[in-house]
């Protein structure tokens, strides 16, 4: 009687055990602010401040952004790299994140092996505009000036290694033309020698022309992307003016470190697809000429595998290295 008393004590003790809450297991998360690392200026950003704000009220957290610019992202891709793999680091990236590594082999992080994809989050692409005393009224009469006049039209870009930098070598080798790359401190920078007609062509990021396409003080001839922007109703895609594969889309990512619990990766991915795909925010970026998205993490890390297999072919056909 006493064995069979002790068990069923020992029994009760251990279902009373296995009922009492948990507090690491029961413990909701987010339990404190999160942060979102930013590694660039410019449109990342607008991107990471209206997504922090955006984010906050579902998660019952404060998100915060961190700013970390630098070294072309790397500051911040190495920070995010080296995050506690807890979700209160996060990290926006762009396309910078999957080039840098290429251009750069020596960098202290993967873009594929030490960060877990949550969601691309939005888009925001890029359109390739003339000096208005450049004679080309469309991307088939740019290519056939480039071509009558090889090394004579000028284009400005970035840094070496930069996005517009690439975007200028993508140009080239599609069109089979020759032209002379001209590197300013930033793509602002190429815009405004563009506008003083400095160099001949640029190829910004649509939500930084619109007002100086409007006072024609640049023509657009395309937008680079699949589908045309509504803040620029009349400018052809790249496809529709003859040049599909031309495609320069600024886009965004939010990434974790890699050992991010799965859980709290889909808890903020399902967050991201809610607060991206909200009428209010898509209006936004529509009038940027961008578009809100909010995907799976599994088309986010499909997607970085493809951007970075595109930049890596553009990259060994210039033969460009950056140390």
């Amino acid at each position: 009687m006493k064995s069979r008393h002790s068990h069923g004590l020992v029994g009760a003790l251990l279902c009373a055990v296995a009922l009492a809450p948990v507090p690491a297991l029961a413990q909701t998360y987010p339990a404190k602010p999160v942060r979102i690392i930013l590694p660039y200026l410019g449109g990342a950003d607008f991107v990471g401040r209206l997504l922090a704000a955006k984010l906050t009220p579902g998660l019952g957290q404060q998100v915060i952004v961190d700013p970390r610019p630098g070294a072309g992202g790397n500051l911040g891709h190495e920070a995010g790299a080296r995050a506690a793999p807890d979700g209160y680091t996060l990290m926006l990236a762009s396309t910078p994140f999957v080039l840098n590594p290429i251009l750069n082999p020596k960098l202290r992080y993967d873009a594929v092996r030490d960060f877990a994809p949550i969601a691309q989050v939005a888009t925001l692409p890029n359109v390739l505009a003339v000096h208005p005393s450049v004679p080309a009224k469309s991307l088939r009469e740019l290519v056939q000036l480039a071509r009558r006049n090889p090394g004579k039209l000028a284009y400005g870009s970035g840094t070496t290694g930069s996005t517009s930098h690439l975007a200028g070598e993508l140009f080239k080798s599609l069109s089979k033309t020759q032209i002379l790359l001209v590197p300013y401190k930033g793509a602002s920078f190429a815009l405004v020698g563009a506008m003083s007609g400095e160099v001949d062509f640029v190829m910004p990021a649509a939500s930084a022309i619109q007002s100086y396409a409007k006072a024609n003080r640049m023509r657009v001839l395309a937008v680079l992307d699949t589908k045309r922007v509504s803040a620029l109703p009349d400018v052809p895609t790249s496809a529709e003016a003859g040049m599909p594969q031309l495609l320069i889309v600024n886009w965004y990512v939010l990434a974790a470190p890699a050992a991010t619990p799965r859980p709290i990766i889909q808890q903020l991915n399902a967050e991201t697809a809610r607060v991206m795909q909200a009428p209010e925010t898509r209006s936004q970026f529509a009038n940027l000429g961008g578009e809100a998205t909010g995907t799976t993490p599994e088309e986010a890390a499909a997607f970085l595998r493809k951007e970075r297999e595109r930049w890596a072919q553009v990259i060994r056909n210039a033969g460009i290295k950056v140390e």
